[in-house]
């Protein structure tokens, strides 16, 4: 099922998440007060809509209740990323990411309801996206530009089976590198007989051409 997200302010990080969002499949819908960077998303997500996030009224008239993500990306402009915040959870999106450029504005937006902030200089927004898109991925290393490590809870159809039986490199081109266990304090090698566990967590490389393909699987289960 394709995740509904919104990303609200086109800077250079909203930009780049919302293309990355839309390139794997989700439906996204990205807001910004300038015209320019509205005309220049438009052929990269669902729908480009140009609205002033500095304005409650304005930002209200989005709806934003059956968003499973919202992504409020204005990181410099504190007024705008408060309202956004803000309007997003009173409407009830579903979880609020938001971005901030310093400890005081990464204080002052969770307290006022975001799930999550992100700090742009540690977090880029394709490896956002790749985070977003999928229930299970919980971090994303990008090792070059062909490879990538994702590290992420197993499907629930892979707990119970060993990687041997699973067979991920043949069908999908996935290699499992190493899993920790639930509560274990380190990685360890892949026993291709063990079996995963449900609680397990997987560190697997593959190459990037393969997210996709990866991240709907995901989304599949």
């Amino acid at each position: 099922m394709k995740k509904t997200i919104a990303v609200l302010g086109l800077g250079k990080y909203g930009m780049s998440l919302a293309k990355a969002l839309y390139d794997m499949g989700a439906d996204v819908l990205a807001v910004d007060k300038d015209a320019e960077k509205v005309k220049e998303i438009a052929d990269h997500c669902t729908e480009a809509l140009c609205i002033d996030l500095a304005s409650e009224e304005e930002i209200s008239t989005l709806d934003l209740t059956n968003m499973d993500i919202v992504v409020c990306a204005m990181g410099r402009n504190l007024a705008a990323s408060i309202m956004s915040v803000a309007v997003s959870k009173e409407q009830g999106a579903e979880f609020v990411v938001a971005k901030s450029s310093s400890e005081r504005m990464t204080s002052i937006l969770s307290k006022i309801g975001a799930d999550k902030v992100v700090v742009p200089e540690e977090e880029n927004g394709i490896r956002s996206a790749r985070i977003l898109t999928s229930d299970t991925v919980l971090d994303y290393f990008q090792m070059d530009d062909n490879l990538c490590m994702i590290e992420m809870k197993p499907h629930a159809d892979w707990a119970g089976r060993s990687p041997a039986e699973l067979n991920l490199r043949k069908h999908y081109e996935i290699n499992i590198v190493a899993v920790k266990e639930e509560g274990a304090d380190s990685w360890k090698l892949t026993d291709p007989t063990r079996k995963l566990s449900a609680g397990c967590k997987l560190m697997i490389v593959l190459e990037r051409s393969q997210l996709k393909t990866l991240i709907n699987l995901r989304n599949s289960g």
